[in-house]
């Protein structure tokens, strides 16, 4: 959402210039870094002689509690902070779905198809691990089935240098689909009870920012108080808040109108960018410095309570349940997903995909961090001892996944490497 009301007075120049900021801010190294170095801090402070300080922080409570939102800092951070990361995730999914790869229903069907299986294995081993543990276990079925974007697609840029193009295509695609996955879900399962005024009354800021996008209108100070506005209704209905944030970007066009574009330069022309992309690039930015990391902080914090603590975390079936379906459950949903569907012969992968360096993707599209954490909370509460052993359970589960996966994609790399060298 720019400062100018005008979608078409954007300087060329000025736009390169944040593109190329954007795009060192927003690489898939620096959003990993972000992220693993927000977590690392967490978890000193909430085993050290700072974890008072840690807790008493998150735990700070305000806003308005006539509106529902006497929050603490840690419910702002997952309701608030997240809905910005929603929102860029659904200008994405919308750019995807319109001008992208999943356009074309043959080329996505493959790893569309992967995503769904990397999302029903892992909730399966999670059940039938925690099948004797009572019906709020199995609340937490869906922790183990998302992707994280940043920190899947960070290994493979650290480790993949050599690996073919289209590797990463396929693991976006899927962590695409993963992420409008696990949207559905919290929006319907983990809903408890929906206030239908409240949500009535969400549609009115929402449809007027619809318009004014529709319209090109790109002023701050009319579609903030808009997306605030819904974002603030649809959390006051039960629904979660970061709903608001993909129903938001939904609004927005993505291609370029006579009224709804910007002005960018590409290969020395200039040219028209819709809207969708262009607020990507914006508030990608916000979501990379700030939102993700920012929750990650306050909601990686686990005291582990030393031996005595992992030992309980470990013998608890929802840590291993999460563990066993994030690191075995994605791997094998997607590969035996992806073997099924590409026999048939229209839908067969690219011959560039080996099946060594799928092997290696499948296991990095394990490490769920952000969205699993998110769906912890929300299945168990926040500070529970379950939501405890989720933390525990993600952190474990997303590293061996990441050591797992990322020590296959460098050897494939490798071999990818000596096999041009030889050529």
């Amino acid at each position: 959402m720019s400062s100018s009301s005008s979608p078409s007075r954007l300087p060329v120049a000025r736009h390169e210039l944040w593109r190329g900021i954007r795009s060192t801010v927003r690489s898939d190294v620096t959003a990993g870094v972000l992220l693993l170095t927000a977590t690392v801090a967490a978890l000193i402070l909430a085993n050290g002689p700072a974890a008072e300080w840690y807790t008493a922080l998150r735990d700070v409570r305000f806003g308005p509690a006539a509106l529902h939102l006497d929050l603490s800092v840690g419910a702002w951070a997952a309701d608030g902070l997240l809905a910005i990361f929603f929102f860029v995730v659904g200008l994405e999914l919308k750019e995807e779905f319109t001008t992208g790869r999943l356009r074309d229903p043959r080329a996505a069907t493959l790893p569309v198809a992967a995503a769904i299986g990397g999302v029903i294995t892992p909730a399966l081993i999670f059940l039938l691990i925690t099948a004797g543990s009572g019906a709020d276990a199995a609340r937490g079925w869906a922790i183990p089935t998302a992707t994280d974007i940043a920190f899947a697609v960070a290994v493979i840029a650290v480790v993949g240098r050599f690996l073919p193009p289209s590797l990463r295509v396929f693991l976006l695609t899927l962590a695409v689909v993963d992420d409008l996955i696990a949207i559905t879900i919290i929006a319907t399962v983990y809903t408890d009870s929906i206030e239908l005024v409240w949500l009535g009354l969400a549609l009115l800021p929402l449809a007027a920012f619809a318009i004014a996008a529709q319209r090109g209108i790109r002023s701050w100070w009319i579609l903030l108080p808009l997306a605030v506005a819904t974002w603030a209704l649809v959390h006051a209905s039960g629904v979660h808040a970061t709903v608001a944030g993909v129903l938001l970007a939904f609004t927005v066009p993505v291609r370029p109108t006579d009224r709804a574009h910007v002005l960018v330069r590409h290969d020395g022309e200039v040219e028209r960018e819709g809207l969708a992309p262009h607020w990507a690039d914006r508030w990608g930015v916000v979501a990379t410095l700030f939102a993700v990391p920012v929750f990650a902080f306050f909601s990686a914090g686990v005291a582990i309570g030393g031996v005595d603590g992992l030992r309980s975390a470990f013998a608890d079936p929802i840590t291993l349940g999460i563990m066993l379906g994030l690191v075995l459950g994605k791997p094998i949903g997607i590969l035996l997903t992806t073997l099924a569907v590409g026999r048939i012969p229209a839908l067969r992968r690219d011959p560039s995909l080996r099946w060594f360096d799928l092997i290696g993707m499948s296991f990095v599209a394990g490490i769920g961090f952000t969205v699993s954490l998110l769906i912890g909370e929300l299945a168990f509460g926040s500070a529970s001892v379950a939501d405890e052993h989720v933390k525990i359970g993600v952190l474990t589960g997303s590293l061996v996944a990441a050591l797992v996966g990322g020590t296959l994609l460098a050897i494939g790399s490798r071999r990818h490497r000596r096999g041009r060298l030889d050529a």
